[in-house]
């Protein structure tokens, strides 16, 4: 049987990449998520580009997931005059409420949620990292600073404001009207930008109830505070290394990577690993080797998915970065080192009928060695405990609802197939794995399999079978 891969592919889609052609040659390239990114283009827009990734869904015979990442809030400086301005280090700098046009001593902050929540001390950055001003004074609409590293600001740069929770909700105006239409179009995920806390979650999930799975993407060192509170209370989590690497010294980025990847592995949520990872095949058709590295140590470290932003929405090589992607995932799993190293970090199970049943698959996978894990799954559940093991089987999810096959496209080593067959027993059940895995040619005659599943079939949390079958085809 041919090698399948584990870790997914998630690439976002732009100018560059939204024709059919385009999406097609994607998909065979190795896409398993589209991105759509709602800081970008029209309604129009992602509704076209939807609607073509459904239909080359269709044409390629396999589900394909589809990721609304909503904008969040979006902190910026105001005008200036002439449009820039130089801000000298060590010079004064005045931030207020004040609408009129700012220059080399002031700018317009309108947010006074951020004035609200700055204390003496306290350093703003500006235009994402390359501009820092310290605190001196500060009130309800104004704050006084220094310049510590000055540079040329100009109209409507970002505004961090690093080791400080900002009383805002992750959900604005106009999220709130993209996620309507997102859900409405049918999205698989939503990526919700700015979590700070785990209380942040609880509008998004009031919202969007069962009709798509939520991903928080950590981004504030606010929420490293509290990684695990909110890895609990989300379908999955994103590690958006950049607006990350604004707020936090270089340094400690590739160390909170690999903690976020830790956690999420071991509450069994899929993690993607995303920002700037060939960053350069935004204009070369190779990346550099730091950046394969990147990519490798990713699926090294057991993420479910590594992501592509720019490099696939805007580039000039978005098909050749997804095969350079799925060409180093293909090289990292071949590694005998990549096997043992999920070994050493797998974190142990939960004292529940599910993980138990989910562990003894792992040790049944290294010990009689079949060929697939097969699970059945109506919400997904089942699936997702037995990608956690990581086993050294690739897992063949069968689901009665097409839309929880496309959310488990984004789950590592997970093939998800809907079927519409009327299942009565569990003799029924085991007869219909072994076919598809045929099928799908991923087992053969005198191979294992293993079964897993939950009965009474369709209830969320309810793992509790596991069966070996061995394929006979005479029968």
């Amino acid at each position: 049987m041919k090698p399948l891969r584990r870790a997914r592919i998630v690439a976002t889609l732009g100018p560059a990449s939204s024709s059919p052609e385009s999406i097609r040659a994607l998909i065979e390239a190795g896409v398993d998520v589209f991105r759509l990114n709602f800081s970008h283009g029209t309604h129009e827009d992602h509704a076209q580009r939807l609607n073509t990734i459904r239909e080359a869904e269709r044409e390629a015979g396999r589900p394909i997931g589809v990721l609304m990442d909503l904008q969040g809030p979006k902190l910026r400086v105001g005008r200036f005059t002439g449009g820039r301005a130089v801000l000298a280090a060590g010079q004064p700098f005045r931030l207020d409420l004040d609408p009129a046009e700012g220059n080399a001593s002031r700018a317009n902050l309108p947010h006074p949620e951020i004035f609200a929540a700055l204390e003496k001390g306290a350093d703003l950055l500006l235009d994402d990292g390359k501009l820092r001003l310290r605190i001196d004074d500060c009130g309800p609409d104004f704050a006084h600073s220094t310049v510590v590293v000055g540079g040329p600001l100009s109209d409507h740069k970002g505004v961090n404001v690093p080791g400080v929770v900002l009383p805002i909700s992750p959900l604005t105006a106009k999220d709130l009207t993209d996620l309507d239409f997102g859900l409405s179009l049918g999205v698989d995920w939503v990526a919700l930008s700015f979590v700070q806390r785990p209380e942040d979650i609880a509008q998004a999930r009031a919202i969007i109830g069962k009709r798509a799975w939520i991903m928080a993407k950590l981004e504030k060192p606010a929420a490293i505070e509290h990684l695990e509170a909110i890895i609990d209370q989300v379908d999955g989590v994103m590690v958006a290394r950049g607006d990350l690497g604004v707020e936090m010294p270089p340094q400690q980025v590739p160390v909170l990577q690999q903690r976020i990847v830790r956690a999420a592995r071991a509450a069994g949520r899929p993690v993607v690993v995303a920002t700037q990872m060939l960053e350069s095949m935004i204009n070369s058709p190779v990346p550099t080797r730091a950046e394969a590295s990147d990519v490798a140590t990713a699926i090294y470290s057991g993420a479910d998915a590594v992501m592509l932003s720019a490099e696939s929405a805007s580039g000039q090589y978005p098909v050749q970065a997804v095969a350079i992607m799925r060409s180093i995932i293909g090289e990292v799993e071949n590694d005998p080192a990549w096997r043992t190293g999920l070994e050493a970090s797998h974190g142990p199970a939960r004292a529940n009928t599910p993980d138990a049943i989910c562990s003894a698959l792992r040790s049944v996978a290294e010990l009689i060695a079949p060929a697939a894990t097969v699970a059945y799954t109506a919400t997904g559940f089942s699936a997702l405990r037995a990608s956690r093991e990581r086993p050294t089987t690739p897992i063949l999810a069968l689901t009665p609802d097409l839309a929880t096959a496309r959310r488990l496209t984004l789950a590592w080593g997970i093939h998800p197939f809907p079927f519409d067959t009327q299942l009565d027993n569990v003799s029924d059940m085991i007869a219909h794995a072994t076919l598809i895995a045929v099928q799908k040619k991923m087992a053969g005659e005198q191979d294992k399999i293993v079964v897993i599943a939950g009965l009474p079939f369709g209830r969320s949390g309810s793992t509790n079978l596991l069966h070996i079958a061995t394929i006979n085809t005479a029968q």
